[in-house]
């Protein structure tokens, strides 16, 4: 499967301050993660850290904080690690999931799903 991107816009909870960046999608990432420049640009602030092993195999410790992401006619808040400034952003399977959003690896694009799981 080839990689696929998706316009992100990421919101501040409480001031609304945004910005827009093409996110790559990552089934392998639990959190979603932006460049910590930009996630303080439009003044969200940390609050806490959390450890997480990258794709390479190595641990990293990173701060995290609360924002708000819109992407295909979802908006939902969700937790975001404050990446380094020159990463690539990633958007992660806990807001995929939330959204109600799956990867198709037959066109390589995001596919709604009929219904949400309760069970």
């Amino acid at each position: 499967m080839g990689l696929t991107h998706v316009p992100v816009t990421v919101s501040n909870l409480v001031t609304h301050e945004s910005f827009t960046a093409a996110f790559l999608i990552d089934t392998g990432a639990t959190d979603s993660m932006a460049p910590a420049s930009e996630l303080k640009r439009i003044g969200i602030e940390p609050v806490g850290k959390r450890t997480y092993e990258l794709a390479n195999g190595s641990i990293e410790e990173y701060e995290f904080g609360e924002a708000r992401l819109s992407f295909l006619d979802e908006t939902l808040p969700t937790r975001l690690i404050f990446g380094p400034d020159n990463v690539e952003p990633i958007l992660g399977v806990f807001a995929l999931e939330s959204a109600g959003l799956v990867v198709d690896p037959a066109n390589q694009t995001l596919k709604r799903l009929p219904a949400l799981s309760l069970k």
